[in-house]
């Protein structure tokens, strides 16, 4: 199970792979003067095209974006350096994102790949259809003052209904408001550590021990605190939460 929702959140606009099934890979043409020649088709190179923009894909309109730089926020607080590493933090916003993504997941899954795969729907419906779950998800998470933005950008006129607003708008605005939001986050995450290392420089100073580094001092009270409090579990559980608030 986890397996198949693995593949189908990173490939959330998967029936655009659909298209390939049943088009042969290569095109072979002979000529009037008995050779052969070569060609791919255009569906075949539209699918190649669709799946080099799979990680933008995964970055620009899944919960990806905010959680990972959560995630890097919250280990530049806490001053440990690269603990814990970039795999640790990919990894970590990876699964978080499949876990926040599931139920867009399985309603692009029931909406457009089973019928797909049942033949009731062709190619193109099944874009249509897998478009419409994602399409909320973003829709719910961007401030209209982003998509506004975006609009005024394209002299556009504005648009009567949410529905209405094309992707080549909604994601940008997507991104930026993913943006904002993280590092609102980040910020009530950093105030407490920063608390934390003035108090503790505060301490040497009128102790006088100007030249003990006073991040040197705070990181092991910084990790005991974020233990102490259960932090990954808060960390994780409020990220989560935040995108169905």
């Amino acid at each position: 199970m986890i397996r198949s929702r693995c593949l189908l959140l990173l490939m959330l606009l998967v029936p655009l792979g659909a298209m390939a099934q049943g088009i042969p890979a290569i095109t072979v043409q002979t000529s009037a003067s008995g050779g052969q020649t070569y060609s791919l088709t255009l569906q075949v190179l539209a699918l190649m095209t669709a799946v080099t923009l799979l990680p933008a894909i995964l970055l620009m309109t899944t919960a990806f974006t905010r959680i990972v730089i959560v995630l890097a926020i919250l280990r530049q607080a806490l001053g440990a350096g690269q603990a814990p590493p970039n795999q640790v933090l990919i990894g970590l916003s990876l699964f978080l994102t499949l876990f926040v993504m599931s139920p867009v997941v399985d309603q692009i899954n029931t909406d457009a790949v089973q019928p797909y795969m049942a033949g009731t729907l062709d190619a193109m419906g099944a874009i249509d259809k897998g478009i419409v779950p994602l399409r909320k998800f973003m829709l719910d998470q961007t401030r209209e003052s982003d998509i506004a933005t975006f609009v005024k950008i394209s002299r556009g006129t504005g648009y009567a209904t949410p529905d209405d607003v094309p992707l080549r708008i909604l994601i940008p605005a997507f991104a930026t408001s993913e943006l904002k939001t993280a590092f609102q986050i980040g910020f009530l995450i950093f105030i407490p550590f920063v608390i934390l290392d003035l108090v503790v420089a505060s301490v040497l100073m009128s102790m006088g021990m100007m030249m003990l580094s006073p991040v040197l001092i705070s990181l092991p009270f910084k990790i005991m605190l974020f233990v102490l409090v259960d932090g990954w579990s808060l960390i994780m559980g409020t990220l989560a939460g935040s995108f169905y608030s």
